[in-house]
């Protein structure tokens, strides 16, 4: 399915905003980046459509073909400046790979005999934490490849994204256990036989090594570029949720709820010098199996509403947040349960809903390529309708961050001045108001008013 295909089918899926967008963030999509046409009037005329529904495109950036690629990305930023549309990157092929197979990446055993560890896949050579700082200039250098040449032709680029995972160090599957046996990685982590020692050591190396190669030089010329990576973003102590890779090691400190086992994870996110926060909202199919909630939406919504609230409460209100979605089941294995129910369309957009009235200011798909329509759609058709309360959107502040442990009305809300915009689904079959209390304000009772906002007038205490 070419990238042309794909936008047809968008296009097609989707009708053009009934409200202005303003200043929100338009909706980005892996599945929609590249150039579509040779025909640049032909260009002009998709940017234009999608930009009508609050879509964008974006520009890959590939270090391995500098020169064609480049001349593709530019040619499509030349077109969205002329049209006035922010030009956004895929710089994600310039941050790899730290662990190149290079012997001076590899840990040193007791022998002084190089080894990977294998635990993340055979095609992830990956090494010792302590033995990168050599690549960093050669990194730093693909992405300048970059941009130099649109600072020259004076492209402004806003916005610039990584899906940079599987690479520098990482705490999980069997890295603590191959850190133990190299003689650098103990002499770096006195206290090596610690998981939180070993997390927080590893965890600031990541966050300081994506400030140095890749925030840092993107600002040097893009001051005012938002400027981020796929899963980085404040929170308040926990991540819960696994990637497809990712493997708990015996030790490793956890906060269990029923089956869920949700991971200590440091807040180093401010030294990563990002200007945009990355969470991943996700489908992932183990999250099914972790409750035993009888309603099987709950189960999906219970743990993406966790992950999305958490950059929201946690410092949401000092740099945007740019939501990752999936709404297909993600990952499930090849002898997949059956008795695992993929979330509704209707509570899925509900939660697109909750994000946003908590603080989400972006939305980001990823998903499969014949996917790409109907991904799009869910969420264009949220944002759409969102836009008639843009006012509350761009300036109301949220207030509320619960999270039902059990199914129950979820309500969350923007106030703006002495008015709160409210919205309450429906989980739990219980029809009794919800007390709503804001700090001064009298208690705000909410009624049920399935599938829609409200607008209420706060009263003084």
């Amino acid at each position: 399915m070419t990238l042309r295909d794909r936008i047809d089918a968008v296009l097609a899926a989707t009708e053009p905003l009934q409200f202005p967008r303003g200043e929100r963030l338009p909706i980005r999509a892996m599945g929609l980046e590249g150039l579509p046409s040779e025909d640049d009037a032909e260009n002009e005329r998709l940017l234009r459509e999608l930009d009508a529904r609050g879509i964008a495109l974006s520009a890959r950036w590939n270090p391995g073909d500098v020169e064609h690629s480049l001349a593709e990305a530019m040619r499509l930023g030349r077109l969205q400046q002329k049209l006035g549309l922010e030009i956004g990157i895929d710089a994600n092929a310039c941050m790899h790979s730290f662990f190149n197979g290079d012997e001076r990446t590899a840990h040193i055993d007791d022998a002084d005999q190089p080894f990977f560890d294998a635990s993340f896949g055979e095609q992830h050579k990956m090494g010792c934490p302590f033995a990168l700082e050599f690549r960093y200039p050669a990194i730093k250098a693909q992405f300048e490849a970059f941009l130099k040449p649109y600072q020259d032709a004076g492209l402004q680029v806003s916005f610039i994204y990584l899906d940079w995972e599987i690479d520098g160090p990482i705490e999980w599957n069997e890295a603590w256990e191959a850190s133990k046996r190299c003689k650098r990685c103990r002499e770096n982590v006195p206290d090596i036989g610690d998981f939180r020692a070993f997390q927080k050591r590893l965890r600031t190396i990541r966050a300081d090594m994506q400030r140095q190669v890749y925030a840092d030089t993107v600002k040097a010329y893009f001051p005012q570029a938002l400027v981020g990576n796929y899963a980085e973003y404040p929170n308040d102590g926990y991540r819960y949720w696994y990637d497809y890779f990712e493997v708990l090691p015996e030790g490793a400190p956890v906060k269990t709820d029923c089956r869920a086992k949700y991971r200590e994870w440091p807040n180093l996110f401010p030294s990563t010098g990002y200007t945009f926060a990355m969470p991943v909202v996700y489908t992932w199919y183990p999250t099914f199996g972790w409750y035993d909630f009888e309603d099987s939406d709950y189960r999906w919504f219970y743990n993406m509403l966790l992950v999305a609230t958490n950059p929201c409460k946690s410092g949401g209100d000092t740099v945007p947040i740019i939501s990752w979605l999936h709404w297909h089941t993600t990952s499930p294995p090849p002898d997949a349960d059956p008795n695992v129910k993929q979330l509704s369309e209707e509570q899925y957009q509900e939660l697109i809903w909750h994000m946003l009235l908590r603080g989400t200011d972006g939305l980001m798909n990823w998903c499969m390529d014949a996917e790409t329509a109907k991904e799009i759609a869910l969420i264009q058709q949220v944002y759409a309708a969102s836009l008639e309360y843009k006012e509350f959107l761009d300036k109301g502040t949220p207030v509320t961050f619960d999270v039902p442990t059990v199914p129950a009305p979820v309500v969350s809300g923007v106030r703006l001045d002495d008015r709160v915009l409210i919205r309450r689904t429906e989980f739990g079959g219980i029809e009794a108001n919800v007390v709503l209390r804001i700090p001064g304000a009298q208690p705000v009772l909410i009624p049920a008013s399935p599938g829609r906002c409200r607008i209420i007038r706060l009263r003084a205490p």
